[in-house]
């Protein structure tokens, strides 16, 4: 068992190291690769990529709600904080030391450092999630009214760049934020499909790309823009109406998968606390370790199958 345990801190460490270098070495290679298109060594990836229309893929085709897990740079830049990837980093690794470090000070069951350590460790990555979804929450919440704004402010003659400046001062963050990021780029020279773009990666919403494409096409073919972002308005608020008869229909059956989840682990903890011997059997036994085992795994499908059932998109 320990030698298991030195296994693991050893590849936690490998791949802390390893993290911490590719994020510089990625860096490095940004910087210079703008460098090089600056003095006209090559020409810039990053401007060729922007120059993909919007149009080239599908308005459906957004990345999932676990998108941060392959990018931790993006998900903190999504959940709106101060913090470098390599700090992201070094925070769970010491949580996932001092977890485990501590339950053993304490004297307990070397598995159960383990598992308190790995439950700390995620703790940082599970928070950016809460931050990042509560952001794209407020963003959705706060879109209708700012296309209604913006259609208003070209109704009575401002540009559309003028409408981005309008929307960015008038609405509080993040929509507010965001769309005052597009107008300042589009003034150091990016172009407005570019910025665009850019804001439909920061923040992965199905209408907001719906916004980004009619503004693109509008630019190519023309039209009444103003009307265009009424009608998006007026169906991203249907969709909430729509959303939240969803969620209070489906309200019986989100509590009743919690309440089966939690069954589990709170009876463990209120043997635990009962009787701490003969809790710890399932620990101690060969065949109390192979039923803990497969009570974890038929959890994990039951959450999931429960999670299918009462996510209904709109």
């Amino acid at each position: 068992m320990m030698f298991i345990i030195y296994v693991a801190v050893f590849l936690c460490v490998a791949a802390l190291v390893l993290g911490v270098s590719m994020y510089f070495k990625t860096t490095d290679d940004n910087v210079e690769d703008r460098l090089d298109a600056l003095a006209g060594l090559k020409p810039n990836n990053a401007m060729v990529e922007a120059e993909k229309s919007l149009l080239s893929s599908p308005l459906e085709d957004l990345p999932a709600g676990m998108m941060g897990a392959a990018n931790i740079r993006l998900l903190i830049e999504q959940a709106d904080i101060e913090m470098t990837p390599a700090t992201f980093g070094l925070i769970t690794f010491g949580l996932l030391l001092g977890g485990a470090g501590a339950v053993m000070v304490a004297g307990l069951n070397i598995v159960l450092a383990v598992l308190a350590g790995l439950t700390l460790a995620i703790l940082p990555y599970l928070w950016l999630q809460f931050l990042r979804k509560r952001r794209f929450k407020m963003f959705g919440q706060q879109l209708p009214e700012a296309l209604e704004l913006m259609a208003r402010g070209l109704r009575a003659g401002h540009s559309l760049q003028a409408g981005f400046q309008l929307v960015g001062e008038e609405t509080q963050a993040p929509l507010g934020t965001e769309f005052l990021r597009v107008f300042e780029e589009q003034n150091l020279g990016v172009t407005l499909d570019q910025a665009l773009e850019g804001m439909t990666e920061r923040v992965p919403n199905l209408d907001l790309k719906f916004f980004a494409t009619a503004v693109v096409l509008q630019r190519q073919t023309g039209g009444d823009l103003a009307e265009i972002l009424d009608k998006i308005g007026t169906l991203v608020r249907e969709r909430f109406r729509i959303f939240g008869q969803i969620q209070a229909l489906t309200g019986e059956g989100r509590l009743s998968g919690i309440v089966l989840l939690a069954l589990s682990p709170v009876l463990f903890l209120v043997m635990l606390k009962l009787n701490y011997e003969y809790a710890m059997t399932l620990f101690r036994d060969p065949m109390g370790r192979k039923m803990m085992a497969a009570t974890i795994v038929v959890q994990l499908i039951g959450a999931y199958v429960i999670k299918k059932i009462v996510d209904i998109k709109v």
